[in-house]
Order: structure tokens, then C-alpha cells, then sequence
């Protein structure tokens, strides 16, 4: 017995089974993994310590803006690289991390091939921008070689650990003043400094409550040793960033003093919202996320910023009276 199939009827559509929806989603599921693995909110380093040089308003021309936006895109380019590099060689202990074991190498999403084919092309892109804009790069080389040290060796010393973080920042700013053509302020840098070991101590004072696997430097840190640490680097970086602006800012001797006074309190306030953020709101593990989404401390920033602007105008163009 035969059985014969009408002709005309239209195919019905197959279902999509579960390896087919799977294909459908690992592409923009990988641009997804591959565009969290340089983590873009952190690009706010480069994009705001760079382009400090053009505080200096004596260096403001156009080729020297180019030059400082092109040696910024260089900086983030060298940061994602060296991102994706330390991904790749923490692995095995981010997946101790409640956090960071979501990461897409550590969670497996991304491949360690493709990581390693990733930094190499966020590399290339690097010496692309260096050969189009030659002049003296050596910060971001060195920048480069103490994060391979650091990655190796480094990390795993406590206090050093966060010592070499933040000479990387400082090397952000001395970036900008050599493509810029000018000199870096002496008590800039100790501010910039003493600042990023502020919030890399307190960094690692929220790491410590989810334990040291992920990270043996942290045997070598307290709670008590982190919050006398706090104290002393505030300290630093309040009295550091005041003289830098009496003294070596660009408001000259008239309106440094007065640049000074009027920062004061916003920098005080500055420290007391995060210090209060580590201390009593138990926060704190992700400094980028304080200073770019904490209402409070964003707001001082702006207002600080107007003041400080108002301040330079009449420092460069006074009222006649």
C-alpha cells in the first residue's frame, strides 16, 4: 500500500532545536565578552589623567591637542591590552572571586586562544597609533614592562603591589606632558600618586572580606592595617594636591592661594564621602564606579570643577575694576 503525499501543501517550517538558537547567540554573545574583557568604564584613567597636561594653558594649540587625544587613545589601548593579558593569567584564581569569577575568561565564555589573538590585535592597534603620532612614548613602554612584572611577580608582594598600580597612574599624567611639550608638576604627581594608593588600599580592604585565594598579597594585608594605610595616603593626597595648586598650578601666584582656599572644603568633603563609603557603607571594591556613579561624589566633582574653571578665567583674564 502506497501512500501518496499531496503536492501542493506548503513545507512546514522546522523548528529551531537548541543547537541552532546556541549558534545564533555565540556571536554577539562573544562581541558582548570581548568588549567587557577591556573594561570600558575604566577608560575614564586614561581619558581623564592624559589630557591633564592641557591644564597648563600656555600649551593649548590645536597640534597639541591632537597629539594628547591621540596619546590618551594610546593609553587605553596599552590598559585593555594589559586587561585582557592579566585575565588570561588569573584564571585560575579569579574563579575564587565572587565577582570576578563572571569575568569571560575566568567564566569560560572566552577562549584562551582567542584572548591571546585579542590582545595581540589590541597591540597591533597600539603600535598603528604610535607610528601615525611619533614622538616620545616611553611612558606607555614602561607602563607595559612593569605590568608584565607586575603580573609575574609584583602582584604577589603586599604593599608593593599597590605601590607599582599607582606609579602606572602617574605614568597616565607624564604621558600627556611629553606629547604635550611641557613639564609635569612635581607635587601633581605626589597628588596623583598618593591619590591611587587611596583607592587601591581600599580596594584591597573590600577584598579582604571575600578571602585571599584570589590574591596571596592580601595575606599581608589587615583590616586595621588597611584603615591606618587610608589615613595616611588621604592625608598625603590632600595636603599634596592643595600645594600643587598654590604652587605649581596654573593660576598663577595671585590666584594660586585662592584657588587653594576655595578647593579646600570640596576636597575635604572628597575624602570624607569616600572614606564613609569604605567605612560605613562597606564599599568601595571598584574606585571607577565611586567617582563616575556615586551621586554625591559626582556632584562635588562638578562643583569643584566649575569653581576651579571660574577661578582660571580670572587668573588669565581679570576684571578690570
Amino acid at each position: 500500500m502506497y501512500v501518496v503525499e499531496p503536492a501542493d501543501l506548503p513545507e512546514l517550517p522546522r523548528p529551531r532545536g537548541p543547537a541552532s538558537d546556541r549558534k545564533a547567540e555565540v556571536r554577539p554573545r562573544l562581541v558582548t565578552d570581548l568588549f567587557r574583557l577591556i573594561r570600558p568604564s575604566h577608560a575614564a584613567k586614561a581619558i581623564l589623567l592624559v589630557p591633564l597636561a592641557l591644564i597648563d594653558t600656555s600649551l593649548w594649540n590645536l597640534s597639541t591637542v591632537v597629539e594628547v587625544a591621540l596619546a590618551t587613545v594610546a593609553f587605553i589601548l596599552a590598559s585593555s591590552a594589559v586587561y585582557v593579558g592579566n585575565d588570561i593569567a588569573d584564571r585560575h584564581r579569579d574563579v575564587h572571586h565572587p565577582v570576578k569569577r563572571h569575568r569571560p575568561v575566568a567564566a569560560g565564555r572566552v577562549g584562551i586562544r582567542v584572548a591571546y589573538a585579542y590582545c595581540a590585535s589590541l597591540l597591533a592597534l597600539l603600535c598603528a597609533v604610535i607610528l601615525l603620532t611619533p614622538g616620545p612614548y616611553w611612558p606607555i613602554v614602561v607602563y607595559l614592562l612593569i605590568n608584565i612584572a607586575y603580573s609575574r611577580y609584583l602582584k604577589h608582594i603586599p604593599l608593593v603591589d599597590v605601590g607599582t598600580v599607582a606609579v602606572c597612574f602617574v605614568l597616565r599624567v607624564v604621558q600627556g606632558y611629553e606629547v604635550a611639550g611641557g613639564r609635569a608638576a612635581t607635587w601633581l604627581l605626589v597628588a596623583v600618586f598618593s591619590m591611587s594608593l587611596l583607592l587601591l588600599i581600599g580596594k584591597r580592604r573590600q577584598e579582604l572580606k571575600t578571602g585571599a585565594a584570589h590574591r596571596p598579597a592580601l595575606h599581608g594585608y589587615s583590616l586595621e592595617l588597611t584603615n591606618w594605610l587610608l589615613q595616611i595616603a588621604s592625608v598625603l593626597a590632600l595636603v599634596s594636591g592643595l600645594m600643587y595648586l598654590r604652587d605649581e598650578g596654573p593660576f598663577g601666584p595671585q590666584y594660586g592661594q585662592t584657588a587653594m582656599l576655595l578647593s579646600t572644603p570640596f576636597a575635604l568633603f572628597a575624602l570624607f564621602r569616600y572614606l564613609q563609603i569604605q567605612l560605613m557603607d562597606e564599599g568601595g571594591g571598584d574606585p571607577v564606579r565611586i567617582l563616575l556613579r556615586d551621586r554625591v561624589m559626582v556632584a562635588n566633582s562638578m562643583l569643584w570643577a566649575a569653581t576651579l574653571g571660574v577661578t582660571l578665567v580670572l587668573a588669565h583674564q581679570p576684571v578690570p575694576l
